[in-house]
């Protein structure tokens, strides 16, 4: 092997202090191999030119003071200037000269790399790496140009030469003079890699943190197929997984997401010299199926833990990190191409809350444009700029014209846009997913996107006022006009302590991540309805069935929705697994209690396929639902779905916080009943920790706790419910409502029976109704009787931490706390 000098060195020799020699990049690839290999972390051999070449080139062609001359002249507001300044450099680079010493040494190590693997000239990636990479106040990810499947040393040499230019594109300028950094102290290093054979197999990004919420416990892992290049661009709509860090490291299969992309195009090796990639279709069936296996998404996210582990031991501080990976189609192999740390939630202050809000009962007209996948968590005002090109090609916008405060909205973004992007007010894009160009400098610049829409260019004008809104989930939406919103900021350090413990309502799977940043005492209740209904959307019996009901646009609409699953039954339990998965991982350890679906017949109805199953009922409300349906012999093997879930969840991805509650059960028989088809389904009280809660919503809840609690583990108040059957009114209907209060002394008389019988008991007793939220003399009530928790809504938890707090210390002072 030849020797190191002070213009080549082996990519194995290279470590994280080398950075000023050899780049960000290229120091980080060397520290892996040198000290992850070990822990199965593949990173592809190959070797470095040094800054000290690039600076030579620089003095060998007398470049310096002509590149200065040209930068002086820079005006990073008149996109027209930047490009022609960045233009001007690259041209002057491009037509230099190596120095004759390091030309030889890179064919000579390129030719020894070649020998290694066999190949008289083998395919190398050829990878910029600039010593200002990597920092960590700023990513400078996407500034310099990467060449895929180079081969031989002419090509080579052109590639090395192009990298040095691409220190000077148009963002690199920009981006540097943005954030202050000088142009001449940013050199550049290049990394010659061989390549891995991802053209035949598939290739992406991964995040060892949530991208949207900082959550620090799982890896978010976003892929496609062929080479890298077409996740990183955002020019196609990746497969996502999630995976659960803590339940990953204690060898549970911690896949607690999966989304399938549209991943309609792939870019695989060139067959003419002069085009070493190419971009083609991919074939319809492969489109629907996931790029990788669950086991190669775990290996990646493996990896992923062990270079984040690493790193931040060697920093001494916590250091998530953005990840490249690649899996070889040949041999299948796991490889890591790149890795430097995460830059936006690592310097975020985590005491300090602002939450964005749109007042949609104030709003009930909203016009729903477009929707996407939402990145950040803000919302955004402005009118459209449609742009397909920066010069105004295809009739759309030239970014000469866009103005501060439009909205971008485009097919897809590319490092040479972000001068127009910093400007912009949101930004809306056809292609990409969360780990996309658009997606990751969006997020950096604080700017709302919406990426992935699929045709938001065809569903605006230019010229239309918008409000796009990354506030409500990972869904992103479009509206029409301006829509007005509130901020609302926290400091979580200010909020008093409590002693009664206060967890959370969540609904959506979508939020559950943002809303574990909120102090709690884990999730009182997690409905599986919204789950069903948003992550499903067809009746369990419909995906069961319908083959025999020879319902041919139902069977086709539902063989559409499964796409990516094995069948209809695997597809409910996966999705059903997954919403409950995210939302228990993002409270764990801490209790989760989920509640079996209560759906009444008229809401299952409105699933697709349910009017073939469900009754009309004059009075849904207490008719046909909750427990009475799942040991129901029409309906028991729907219930059966849930049960698998449940058992999925706990048992394949190690999320044992989850609890399980059944609601509206009217008789201690009934209970038993649930139990038996619980246990049939492999659900049972007691096995490996299971808890069971009864939703104590019913008059004859409270009479016959004794009996009910000798079933169960824990009471949840259900005081909508409660106060609805005791008071004997819909509270639906306007004529009544007036009367509808959970403060009413008969209600406030039930709870206090059944946390009386609760504590003789020994068993759990919690509510989760909304008055404590609305009340605080009903939240006192609840914390003088001595209530285990009380679960709110996170919209209220603060105030009603703070109204708590309050009643505790008069509670304390008067001497009537009976807390157990």
């Amino acid at each position: 092997m030849s020797a190191s000098t002070p213009f080549l060195k082996w990519l194995h020799e290279v470590e994280l202090k080398d950075i000023d020699t050899v780049g960000g990049k290229n120091a980080s690839l060397g520290e892996m191999i040198q000290n992850l290999g070990k822990l199965g972390v593949n990173v592809p051999g190959g070797f470095v030119v040094t800054v000290a070449s690039y600076e030579a080139f620089i003095a060998h062609n007398d470049l310096d003071d002509k590149i200065r001359d040209i930068v002086s002249r820079l005006d990073v507001e008149d996109v027209e200037n930047i490009r022609r300044t960045g233009l001007q450099v690259r041209t002057l680079i491009k037509n230099g000269r190596f120095p004759a010493e390091i030309e030889q040494g890179i064919v000579d190590r390129y030719f020894e790399m070649s020998q290694h693997y066999g190949q008289d000239a083998t395919d190398v990636a050829v990878r910029s790496s600039a010593t200002a990479e990597d920092l960590p106040d700023a990513s400078f990810a996407g500034q310099q140009e990467t060449y895929l499947n180079i081969r031989g040393p002419q090509d080579l040499l052109v590639a090395v030469r192009n990298c040095f230019a691409s220190l000077f594109t148009d963002r690199a300028i920009v981006y540097r003079q943005s954030l202050g950094y000088d142009h001449f102290q940013v050199g550049l290093s290049v990394g010659v890699q061989k390549m891995v054979r991802s053209d035949l197999g598939s290739s992406g990004v991964a995040f060892s943190i949530d991208t949207e919420s900082g959550f620090k416990d799982v890896v978010l892992i976003n892929g496609s197929y062929g080479l890298g290049e077409m996740v990183v661009q955002g020019a196609v709509s990746p497969d996502e997984f999630l995976v659960f860090k803590p339940t990953l490291a204690e060898g549970y299969s911690s896949i607690i997401e999966k989304k399938l992309g549209n991943k309609d195009r792939k870019m695989i090796y060139g067959v003419d010299p002069s085009k070493p990639v190419m971009t083609v279709p991919v074939e319809r069936p492969m489109r629907h199926r996931f790029c990788v296996t669950d086991e190669q998404a775990l290996e990646i996210a493996r990896s992923v833990v062990a270079i984040e582990k690493y790193y931040t031991a060697k920093k001494g501080t916590w250091c998530p990190m953005d990840v490249e990976w690649a899996v070889d189609g040949l041999t299948k192999q796991l490889f890591i191409v790149q890795a430097r740390p995460e830059t936006i939630h690592s310097r975020r202050d985590a005491d300090r809350i602002v939450e964005y809000k749109l007042d949609h009962a104030a709003h009930p007209d909203l016009k729903e444009i477009a929707r996407g996948i939402a990145i950040g968590d803000k919302v955004g005002h402005g009118k459209v700029r449609i742009m397909y090109s920066l010069d105004g090609r295809d009739g759309s916008t030239d970014g000469k014209d866009f103005q501060k405060g439009d909205i971008l909205v485009t097919e897809m973004t590319d490092p040479d846009w972000e001068p127009i992007m910093k400007k912009a007010a949101a930004i809306i894009t056809n292609k990409g997913g969360r780990t996309c160009h658009a997606a990751i400098v969006a997020r950096e610049m604080g700017v709302p996107a919406i990426v992935g829409c699929g045709d938001a260019t065809e569903k605006v004008e230019t010229g239309q006022e918008l409000t796009v809104s990354c506030c409500e989930g990972d869904t992103g939406f479009v509206y029409q006009g301006r829509v007005p919103f509130d901020r609302v900021e926290t400091d979580l350090s200010d909020l008093p302590d409590v002693t009664t413990p206060i967890m959370l309502n969540v609904a959506s799977p979508d939020l559950a991540f943002k809303f574990a940043g909120l102090p709690n005492a884990g999730v009182g209740l997690a409905r599986e309805e919204f789950i069903i209904n948003n992550y499903i959307q067809a009746h369990p019996l419909a995906l069961l069935q319908h083959k025999e009901l020879g319902d041919v646009e139902l069977s086709g609409r539902i063989s559409y929705l499964i796409n990516g699953y094995e069948d209809e039954e695997t597809f409910f339990v996966k999705r059903l697994s997954y919403g409950i998965a995210r939302i228990a991982s993002a409270f764990h350890p801490n209790r989760v209690i989920v509640r079996f679906s209560d759906f009444k017949s008229n809401e299952y109805k409105n699933l697709l396929g349910g009017e073939h199953f469900e009754p009309d009922e004059e009075n849904p409300m207490i008719g046909w639902r909750g427990a009475s349906r799942y040991y129901s012999e029409v309906y028991k093997e729907a219930f059966g779905l849930e049960c698998k879930a449940i058992r999925r969840v706990r048992e394949k991805m190690g999320l044992k916080n989850v609890v399980v509650m059944v609601p509206f059960c009217r008789t201690v028989e009934e209970l038993k009943q649930v139990e038996e088809v619980m246990k049939e389904y492999g659900l049972e009280r007691g096995r490996e920790g299971l808890e069971l809660y009864l939703m104590a919503e019913l008059p004859s809840n409270i009479l016959m706790a004794e009996e009910f609690a000798e079933h169960i583990d824990g009471f949840s108040i259900g005081s909508n419910d409660l106060t609805q059957l005791t008071l004997g009114l819909d509270r639906d209907s306007a004529l009544v409502s007036h009367l509808y209060d959970e403060r009413n002394p008969a209600v406030k008389r039930m709870i206090a029976q059944l946390i009386k019988v609760a504590k003789k008991t020994g068993t759990k007793v919690g509510i989760c109704g909304q008055g404590p939220s609305d009340f605080p003399d009903f939240a006192q009530f609840l914390v003088e009787l001595g209530i285990d928790s009380i679960s709110v809504t996170p919209d209220s938890l603060l105030k009603t931490r703070r109204a708590i707090a309050q009643v505790e210390q008069q509670v304390k002072a008067n001497g009537k706390l009976v807390r157990a």
